[in-house]
């Protein structure tokens, strides 16, 4: 299957939806594989900032967990809706059965990443609402219930042990049978 074209038309939806905790490097391997494949890069996140007009941190703080997961389900589906792109999912948008509904049949790719690794990538002093309190254990508590959710949506698992962003792009790329524009 060729990406060459196909990027740009939203009426199939993304050309590849990545999923994973954070740290797993989902807008970091986004933007390569967006650049690969000649499309653009969605990140719900930022999505979700400019609807809010600030930061994540501060919508858990003022607007509480319930309001930002409000804002996520509203993202995801308008990304997935109006999207031809790669697109990165907040680490927790599959906690939501709806999501997961709509990423059914879709080319999900879940990011699996060592904790090890995370710690690297997202640092423990980074401003993460779910990670502010013992951000290692809190990690893995996160993992224990979002893994089976990210291994259900997911098309394929890619594994980032030992790949730097562009060997794991290249890796999805493989796994989806995705060809570099």
């Amino acid at each position: 299957m060729s990406a060459g074209g196909a990027g740009e038309s939203t009426a199939t939806g993304p050309v590849v939806v990545l999923v994973g905790p954070p740290g797993a490097g989902k807008t970091t391997v986004g933007a390569v594989l967006a650049r690969r494949l000649g499309v653009a890069l969605r990140d719900t996140d930022a999505d979700i900032e400019a609807a809010a007009g600030k930061a994540i941190p501060e919508i858990f703080v003022d607007d509480g967990e319930p309001r930002f997961r409000e804002l996520e389900r509203e993202a995801v589906r308008a990304a997935l809706a109006g999207h031809g792109g790669v697109l990165s999912l907040g680490g927790g948008a599959v906690m939501d059965a709806g999501t997961r509904g709509l990423l059914a049949g879709l080319p999900v790719v879940f990011l699996d990443v060592a904790l090890a690794d995370a710690v690297k990538r997202v640092g423990l002093d980074t401003p993460r609402p779910l990670l502010a309190v013992n951000p290692r254990k809190q990690w893995r508590t996160l993992m224990e219930r979002r893994r089976p959710l990210y291994t259900e949506v997911a098309r394929v698992v890619v594994g980032t042990a030992g790949r730097d962003p562009e060997e794991t792009a290249q890796a999805v790329l493989d796994a989806l049978e995705l060809k570099d524009t």
